[in-house]
């Protein structure tokens, strides 16, 4: 009876440490697209992910070679996302001494091979998470880096997609929530355009979120596919069993 008791307060614990993991800056998390069937988003998204995520964060279960997968050649991958020491079936590895990534940030990149699975909770998918994370940056002089962040309050990383987005600042009024007044978030406020408009960010985020999706488990859409073509063999091989059984019984009954 004890061990039960420990192992609920153990599970109550996780939920609530999960809770507020997922709602970190209180904010709700928006609905990634997930569009890992399409070959043009998923080619964007990989060339985002290597010129402006690979600089400090590795994907180091991911080979290059893989992203034949998403229809370019090993030529193209060659010319347009391999660095200079690189081959094509090297592991997607950051050149950063995690020394000096630790000593700038805090502590090392993580790899981001399955992060958008590992950041899924109740409160949406490691996608949503990700999407949202990407698109809630703010100019902040009071930090390090000079960037804070509404989906991660106090985040060491940068806003690496700034020049893409700009400089812009949350909005907030005041209203009463539970019978006191509180500061709500409202919206952005663009102080800086960037090279694209809020728009075609947004596409370029979605782009990005989904090759992490794809990134994080590669078979899944031969998978569904599989699984789709194993569902009918099954059900058709049931009709057909179901009159087999009927035939083989009708004259014995």
């Amino acid at each position: 009876m004890k061990k039960l008791l420990l192992i609920l307060i153990s599970s109550l614990s996780l939920f609530a440490t999960n809770l507020a993991s997922a709602n970190e800056g209180g904010i709700i998390w928006d609905k990634a697209p997930n569009n890992t069937n399409d070959l043009a988003s998923l080619q964007h998204g990989a060339k985002l992910f290597v010129n402006y995520c690979l600089n400090c964060h590795s994907a180091a279960y991911m080979r290059f070679n893989r992203l034949k997968d998403i229809g370019l050649t090993e030529q193209q991958i060659k010319e347009n996302l391999l660095f200079t020491t690189d081959k094509v079936g090297d592991t997607m590895k950051a050149n950063i001494d995690p020394k000096q990534a630790k000593a700038w940030f805090g502590a090392n990149p993580p790899d981001l091979t399955v992060i958008a699975r590992s950041r899924s909770s109740h409160a949406g998918s490691g996608g949503d998470y990700i999407y949202t994370y990407l698109r809630t940056y703010y100019r902040d002089p009071s930090k390090a880096t000079g960037w804070n962040n509404l989906a991660y309050p106090n985040v060491a990383m940068p806003n690496v997609l700034w020049e893409l987005q700009g400089e812009r600042h949350p909005v907030y009024a005041k209203e009463e929530v539970h019978g006191h007044e509180e500061e709500v978030f409202k919206g952005w406020e663009q102080d800086k355009p960037g090279q694209l408009s809020p728009e075609q960010y947004d596409q370029a985020v979605g782009d990005l979120v989904t090759y992490l999706q794809w990134m994080s488990e590669p078979a899944q859409n031969t998978r569904v596919r599989v699984g789709v073509w194993v569902v009918m063999f099954l059900l058709c091989f049931t009709f057909v069993a179901w009159r087999l059984n009927a035939a083989y019984w009708k004259d014995i009954r």
